[in-house]
């Protein structure tokens, strides 16, 4: 059976080869799962690394395509990696005046987190010219609270044929109040604030896990920040940096896939290398929904049964159920007893995957920013498509308990945020294998 993770490479495809995975109706899943690297995490941390001049050591990286893709965006502004074994990368960062500040176009666009590079090229090189952000299709994710931010810290910043062009020959501390309180915006404050002149204050700022780890990898390298993990950051701005050796945190998103697959399908499983404490607010949901959880330090158990209650959720910054949760929670309770609404106070646009659901037999339609589900005894199997990286994963969990076979189709999205998420499955006591279309 062939599970290869082809995120594990380059990313680099055949012509017209287009890969799906082929998924049989699973009774239960068992066994242990140790989280990879969080995708959120680690590309800001790469991105980071431009800050300081030498060699970076990151550790418990993900091999997903989109780390590939970072490590490709910053190869174009003269920033040298290399995998040292298979989650631990070495980053080579050279002098201010051998970076570039215009990272490669179209690698930019195929990536939403290169917006975070905005913030360190402008901190180190004075000037910075970045490609309007692409990535995963579900909806706008305007970069306008980026440009306030950056202006407030006395740069230049302007929007000009699809790029963000930022100059300013020295950065200023400031007071800055986030209109939302958007991670990558936190995350690029951050960066630039580090080695700007005196004290920035960030109200309302994310206070997500990854914006956590980001302050720690940026305080082992020399920077001094307080409150990281609340609504008030205060950064003191320091001369000069030294390169990270940092160990990046578990991605609670692929957690919540895996517990999700548990849900729909039944069985027990134990989830490592992901702190629980990050995730209590969907734990608590499942629980609702008829997961049991035994929480640990840096483990947690979890049983189903398969017999599912609706429940009602809605996304919410953190400490709120993620919006990147939401697929996956939603092929689950395709087939929960009674009537789900789940509700997308975040980001519009994000609901094309249910049109794949619904080949299942999935009860689901959207009414606003609203999606109503009504749960069925069984979903069927089905082929699908994978539009975008939590989508796909939605789709694999609804496979998994289809009856019969279904195949899900372009799994290079999957791949840009699940490293071996087929081969982990398998061993749970999935059927799954990968094959060419």
């Amino acid at each position: 059976m062939n599970t290869t993770n082809m995120g594990r490479e380059t990313g680099a495809k055949e012509e017209g080869v287009v890969r799906a995975y082929r998924i049989e109706h699973c009774k239960g899943l068992e066994g242990s799962v140790e989280i990879q690297g969080a995708k959120n995490s680690v590309l800001k941390l790469m991105a980071a690394t431009i800050l300081a001049s030498g060699t970076h050591l990151l550790h418990n990286v993900p091999r997903i395509t989109d780390v590939e893709i970072m490590r490709s965006i910053l190869a174009s502004l003269g920033v040298d990696s290399a995998w040292q074994d298979l989650h631990r990368l070495q980053i080579e960062v050279p002098d201010s005046q051998q970076l570039a500040s215009q990272p490669d176009y179209e690698l930019v666009k195929s990536i939403r987190a290169s917006v975070v590079l905005l913030g360190p090229i402008l901190a180190r090189t004075g000037q910075v010219m970045l490609a309007t952000p692409g990535g995963d299709d579900f909806g706008e994710r305007p970069v306008d609270i980026h440009e306030l931010a950056l202006t407030s810290l006395g740069a230049v910043v302007e929007a000009t044929n699809g790029q963000l062009v930022a100059k300013a020959d020295q950065l200023v501390g400031c007071d800055l109040v986030l209109e939302f309180p958007s991670h990558t915006a936190t995350d690029n404050v951050l960066m630039a604030a580090v080695t700007a002149r005196g004290r920035t204050t960030i109200e309302n700022a994310a206070r997500e896990p990854e914006v956590i780890d980001l302050a720690n990898a940026l305080i082992e390298m020399g920077a001094r920040i307080e409150g990281a993990g609340t609504s008030r950051i205060v950064v003191e701005g320091v001369e000069r940096l030294r390169p990270m050796d940092h160990r990046v945190i578990g991605d609670r998103v692929v957690a919540a896939t895996y517990l999700a697959a548990v849900g729909a399908t039944g069985g027990r499983i134990r989830i490592t290398g992901v702190a629980p404490s990050n995730m209590l607010i969907v734990i608590r949901k499942l629980t609702s929904v008829g997961l049991v959880f035994e929480l640990g330090d840096g483990s947690l158990d979890v049983t189903a049964t398969g017999d599912l209650k609706a429940v009602d959720i809605q996304t919410l910054p953190y400490p709120g159920v993620a919006t990147d949760y939401k697929p996956m929670l939603v092929a689950m309770l395709s087939v929960a007893d009674g009537v789900s609404v789940v509700s997308e106070n975040l980001f519009a646009g994000r609901f094309r995957y249910l049109d794949e659901l619904r080949r299942y037999g999935a009860n689901v339609r959207s009414e606003g920013h609203h999606i109503i589900i009504r749960g069925v005894p069984r979903l069927v199997g089905a082929q699908v498509t994978a539009h975008d990286i939590r989508a796909g994963a939605a789709l694999v969990v609804a496979s998994l308990a289809a009856f019969g076979e279904s195949r899900v189709m372009a799994v290079a999205h999957i791949e840009r945020g699940y490293d071996a998420l087929a081969e982990t499955l398998v061993k749970l006591g999935a059927m799954i294998e990968t094959i060419e279309v």
